[in-house]
């Protein structure tokens, strides 16, 4: 298993401090990918991050109703320019604050000029308050899922030992590989009974890119089958918030430890306008 990167030496915030950009993703939907951005999320804010988790899945908008939360205003009134980001984050738990999308809310990539302007000055206005934004994307490859992971600085990919979820990474892989030359990916065995059986579906995925593509995988940890997790989520609560002693929730504290751990882009790239920008394909000039 390989492992993970440098620590930050200076966790100091400065302003105009580049946001560290996740996008977290799983080719299909079941991967439990959304609970792994919650939780993602909680552990990096108690490791002293400030984390805002985007919901990405403009088709059926999820992130605060898994956590029993009521967003009175989301991404779609912040697109029209009725009001800030601001205005529309809700406070989560362990101190993550979310950024709640609409269901049915057009694809980012058929805004207009000033949409995207207005979207890429609303991001800007809060990137001094936030040191990590993860991106929860919509199941699938579709175009939206696509856009807002090539947006991202790192991708992590949640892979289930199961056929349809093994092949659906590698299709997502694929695409992000041969169209977009993404080369780079992090992997996260969801759900699996062993730590042997996490590495053996890490491998089985790594043998399968080898064969076929030129790309680097890197196994972020592994996130053990737990029942409490299934109990949690019928409560609408995240698991570290809920059952912090339970195995998934050491899991998470594991994972939070790797990602604190990755090295932050200190170019103009890591900044989290250009994330935006990225997002909608370059349309607005900086």
């Amino acid at each position: 298993m390989h492992t993970d990167g440098v620590a930050r030496m200076n966790p100091s915030r400065d302003t105009g401090k580049p946001v560290q950009v996740i996008a977290v993703t799983g080719g299909k939907g079941g991967v439990g990918k959304s609970s792994v951005s919650i939780n993602l999320g909680i552990g990096l804010a108690a490791r002293g991050r400030r984390v805002v988790i985007l919901d990405a899945d403009l088709g059926l908008a999820n992130l605060d109703v898994l956590l029993g939360l009521r967003a009175k205003r989301n991404l779609a009134d912040v697109i029209s320019g009725e009001c800030g980001l601001a205005d529309i984050m809700l406070d989560g738990p362990g101190g993550v604050r979310i950024i709640p999308a609409s269901s049915g809310t057009q694809s980012m990539v058929s805004l207009s000029r000033a949409e995207h302007a207005g979207l890429i000055h609303a991001f800007s206005d809060i990137a001094d308050s936030m040191d990590v934004l993860i991106v929860d994307t919509a199941a699938g490859i579709s175009d939206s899922v696509v856009s807002f992971v090539r947006a991202a600085q790192e991708c992590l990919v949640v892979v289930c030992n199961e056929p349809s979820s093994i092949a659906d990474s590698y299709a997502l892989m694929k695409l992000l590989h041969k169209e977009y030359g993404m080369h780079r990916f992090r992997v996260l065995p969801n759900m699996v009974r062993s730590p042997q059986e996490g590495a053996a579906l890490f491998h089985k995925l790594e043998q399968v890119c080898e064969r076929f593509l030129d790309v680097m995988l890197t196994q972020a940890g592994n996130i053990p089958y737990d029942d409490t997790v299934r109990k949690c989520i019928q409560r609408q609560r995240a698991v570290l918030d809920a059952a912090p002693r339970s195995r998934a929730a050491a899991a998470f504290r594991d994972l939070a430890e790797r990602v604190d751990a990755l090295p932050v882009s200190a170019s103009a790239s890591g900044h989290l306008e250009f994330f935006v920008e990225r997002l909608l394909g370059g349309a607005v000039a900086g």
